[in-house]
């Protein structure tokens, strides 16, 4: 179980790390590099970067949500479907934008996922 709470407690870490690096670092040499946008592409679309950014925040802030609720059979219910969900938009995110992202955020995403099946 305590397994489980670290995997998933770093994929909720990942996204923050993701919503501020969409949502306030977006047009910045490193995440522009990160990406691979060009200057003019990257304050073209901050405003929708911002977005995704913010659904990000939304995802890390379940699974934070579902690690502290006091209800240990809530929290694995609340855990498991926003692991679903994170594993899903990395998916569709590796088949449509970057395949990296399959591996960067999908991986710990599976990973975390199993882990909490297994704990319980």
């Amino acid at each position: 179980m305590v397994i489980a709470a670290i995997l998933v407690g770093l994929v909720a870490l990942e996204h923050i790390y993701i919503l501020i690096m969409e949502m306030f670092l977006w047009t910045t040499p490193r995440v522009r590099k990160t990406f691979g946008t060009t200057e003019a592409f990257a304050r073209e679309t901050k405003p929708l970067a911002a977005n995704q950014g913010l659904y990000n925040g939304f995802l890390a802030a379940g699974l934070i949500w579902g690690l502290l609720h006091p209800d240990a059979s809530t929290g694995y219910q609340i855990q498991t479907f926003f692991l679903i969900c994170v594993w899903i938009a990395a998916i569709y995110g590796g088949w449509t934008a970057k395949k990296s992202i399959l591996y960067v955020q999908g991986v710990p995403a599976a990973a975390a996922l199993i882990a909490v099946l297994l704990a319980w």
